[in-house]
């Protein structure tokens, strides 16, 4: 062989055996995109880490935000427009992100994710958890379904105690079990004289009670199957509903029996009130969204801080199981700059970048994140080996069906039918003829 053909067939071998080839992150260098999004935490994270993104890919980012309520509203809007709006947008991985697929808004990002020419191989799309995926994995249920969005901050529904009213009235015992943690949730308000109550939760007739009372009710299923987009209350089929099943009693029973042991107005509270009598060490227990942990550790607006205790929602049945929920970020099927808009999505959901922008919202979403030293060493002692330990069991917290919003109201007034003294099994028999109905 010559010895210019022998050194051309060794530099083609080398390209095919050695080092694979950097990423390019500037190939789409001088383009400008448009993200819009909630103000949020996350929101903020990103407009301090911004700079960092453009200096790496020459891409202009424009943040157009909005409070949540004015942001869901312009998100809808936007993405049902014919012209674009926005490149890239903050999504509801829940019924919100389903309805936008069902109008053909986003875009799928599963290509992006398989092409190696713009995904990153240290992207490592496998360290998010399959479950937290699942709420924008579309069609959903089906093998073949695509990825709609990424997960950007997540909660968990985990158990909050008071240190010191758990010492005081129970003798420093956490409860093991819903018996013992409703027992001792009664017993805290029978001796706090009303100034101190067993637990606070939310209990106002609305929809904002789905996460937490399904995160409960997925505790009292376990770990039986319960797919999607039927969840726990169809048995596969929308004609199947199961809203009578033992377990959905039980879980609405203990959800029930957490508001009994609360102030007497306790079928009033929203997630704020719930929030701030835990907040103001008014309440032994509390069961909510993970994220509220580190604002409860707020010395300037929480005396609770310094004796919040974090734990997994007790066994019903031998593993505690909860539910999730998750903000998302998502591609408008109509942005005509979709390369710079996936390198953005793609930084912005790095390992490196979950775990900054996580400092912030205290719901990092990559597995590896909540085992990053200087994510634990960032928030109190407990926080993050009881979020962490409860993620090991978790489920979506939606279904994907219109109307479901609708059918979450007959479910909360089953909850408050049995804390007025109804028996659970007669309640779920009157919401298994009930919610169907309301569905249709």
């Amino acid at each position: 062989m010559k010895p210019r053909l022998l050194a051309a067939t060794l530099l083609a071998a080398a390209a095919l055996t050695g080092p694979a080839a950097a990423f390019d992150w500037r190939q789409a260098e001088g383009t400008e995109i448009t993200l819009l999004a909630s103000e949020h935490p996350w929101t903020a994270g990103v407009r301090e880490h911004l700079p960092e993104f453009e200096a790496l890919t020459g891409i202009k980012v424009n943040v157009t935000a909005f409070a949540e309520d004015l942001y869901v509203d312009r998100a809808n809007l936007a993405i049902r427009s014919d012209k674009p709006v926005a490149d890239v947008f903050m999504s509801l991985m829940d019924a919100a992100i389903f309805e936008q697929w069902n109008v053909g808004g986003v875009a799928s990002l599963t290509p992006f994710l398989k092409d190696a020419t713009l995904t990153d191989a240290a992207y490592d799309y496998a360290d998010f958890s399959q479950a937290l995926l699942q709420g924008a994995s579309f069609p959903p249920g089906d093998a073949a379904a695509e990825q709609f969005a990424l997960p950007i901050s997540m909660e968990a529904y985990i158990l909050f105690y008071n240190k010191a009213l758990v010492d005081k009235h129970l003798g420093g015992k956490v409860p093991a079990s819903w018996d013992e943690l409703l027992a001792g949730a009664q017993k805290v308000t029978e001796a706090g004289g009303g100034q101190a109550f067993g637990s606070v939760m939310r209990g106002q007739r609305s929809g904002s009670l789905v996460d937490t009372m399904t995160g409960i009710v997925l505790n009292a299923w376990g770990e039986a199957e319960a797919p999607l987009p039927y969840n726990i209350w169809f048995d596969g089929a929308w004609d199947k509903p199961r809203f009578d099943d033992p377990r959905i009693a039980t879980g609405l029973a203990h959800y029930a029996g957490l508001l009994k042991a609360g102030p007497e107005n306790a079928l009033s509270f929203g997630w704020e009130d719930a929030s701030r009598y835990f907040a103001q060490d008014k309440a032994a227990f509390f069961i909510d969204a993970s994220v509220f942990g580190p604002g409860f550790e707020d010395p300037k607006t929480s005396p609770v801080g310094g004796h919040v205790g974090y734990a997994v929602l007790p066994p019903t049945d031998g593993v505690s199981v909860s539910g999730h929920w998750a903000w998302g970020l998502s591609m408008a099927k109509n942005s005509e700059k979709k390369n710079a808009a996936w390198l953005f999505m793609q930084w912005a959901t790095s390992k490196d970048m979950d775990a900054a922008f996580g400092l912030k919202t205290g719901g990092a979403t990559r597995s590896s994140t909540w085992a990053n030293p200087k994510y634990v060493a960032a928030f109190a002692p407990g926080y993050v080996e009881a979020v962490s330990k409860q993620l090991e069991h978790t489920r979506p917290t939606m279904v994907f069906r219109q109307g479901w919003s609708e059918v979450v109201l007959v479910i909360v007034d089953a909850i408050h039918s049995i804390y007025g003294g109804e028996d659970p099994a007669a309640a779920v028999a009157t919401l298994q003829t009930v919610a169907p109905e309301v569905m249709r």
